[in-house]
């Protein structure tokens, strides 16, 4: 299904701009057309089908059905769910309202959105061809015990106040939802893209083009430049460096193997990994439209160090 995507985008690239193969530009702009088709796509789609859930399950059932749950195994339980859950960073704006809008807790909401896009099914295959399932297993570990420990934190900080304004009226305008016939659930789930779609595509296209370009003009042993094995700040580097792009684990993969056949360490290619896939700067100008500065810069800092601290501590194991 995804290929129809990379097919466009060689379609746009190589017939309609004639752009010559192996170029800069040219890795660009396969780049941004192929994640640009992608990602509405997917928006859509989460966007849509978040609606039609929320069609059935209204925000005060939810809260009712969590009311007295506790809280600790609710962020277990979230963080557990994004790894089964194939959700990409793009998805993080309309997953985060819908999420808000059912009465989750924030913290919870965090660990879901945090564990979602670090952690997956192809990373740890990844690491279990290669090193044995005790490195998958702490992978596995790490990765959850980071969401769950970032959401704690988040929910405890009481943060409330830095979401967006106009998330809290939606959730507020939706508190009873009438019974539906499908045609109106239909109705209101496409009035619901609209709605979404309407207040983030800018960003969207804002942060594909900035991974765009850094797919294009950074080359592939930049890394290991300045995060090598020779450098003790190697793990902070390595996430810094990882922010600005965008991909999902399956994207960052051929990279991740790269670095680590050129001999950067493991505990730094994962912390490299974890920023790409957890901390993208493409994320954060999305967020942007439902997080205000404060949350986001909370939210960043705490989940930096987290993963700085799995890459130090699978360094020192491996």
């Amino acid at each position: 299904m995804l290929k129809i995507f990379t097919l466009f985008a060689d379609l746009v690239t190589y017939n309609w701009f004639n752009l010559e193969p192996g170029r800069h530009l040219t890795e660009a702009v396969h780049f941004f057309a192929e994640d640009t088709t992608k990602i509405f796509f997917l928006l859509v789609t989460i966007i849509f089908v978040v609606a039609m859930i929320r069609s059935f399950f209204p925000p005060e059932r939810t809260r009712r059905f969590l009311a007295g749950k506790n809280l600790f195994v609710a962020h277990v339980l979230a963080a557990a769910l994004g790894v089964v859950t194939p959700f990409c960073s793009c998805s993080a704006c309309p997953l985060f309202i819908g999420f808000v809008e059912a009465g989750i807790p924030l913290g919870v909401t965090f660990s879901f959105l945090i564990s979602s896009p670090m952690v997956n099914e192809v990373a740890l295959i990844l690491l279990f061809g290669l090193f044995g399932w005790e490195i998958a297993a702490i992978y596995l570990g790490t990765g959850l015990l980071v969401a769950i420990v970032a959401g704690i934190i988040i929910g405890r900080l009481n943060m409330e106040r830095f979401v967006a304004d106009y998330v809290w009226e939606i959730r507020m305008g939706q508190a009873d939802v009438p019974d539906m016939t499908w045609k109106e659930r239909m109705e209101y789930s496409k009035g619901y893209v609209k709605e979404i779609l309407g207040k983030i595509w800018l960003y969207v296209l804002g942060g594909i083009a900035v991974g765009a370009l850094v797919h294009g003009y950074v080359p592939q042993d930049f890394l290991l430049r300045y995060a090598g094995p020779s450098n003790p700040l190697a793990v902070p580097v390595a996430v810094i460096l990882g922010v600005p792009l965008y991909s999902n684990a399956a994207g960052v993969i051929p990279i991740v193997q790269a670095l680590m056949s050129k001999g950067l360490p493991l505990g730094t290619t994962l912390a490299f990994m974890m920023a790409v896939t957890a901390l993208s700067f493409p994320e954060m100008v999305i967020l942007s439209q439902v997080l205000k500065k404060q949350l986001i810069m909370t939210f960043v800092g705490i989940v930096s160090v987290s993963i700085i601290i799995v890459g130090y501590i699978f360094n020192m194991l491996i």
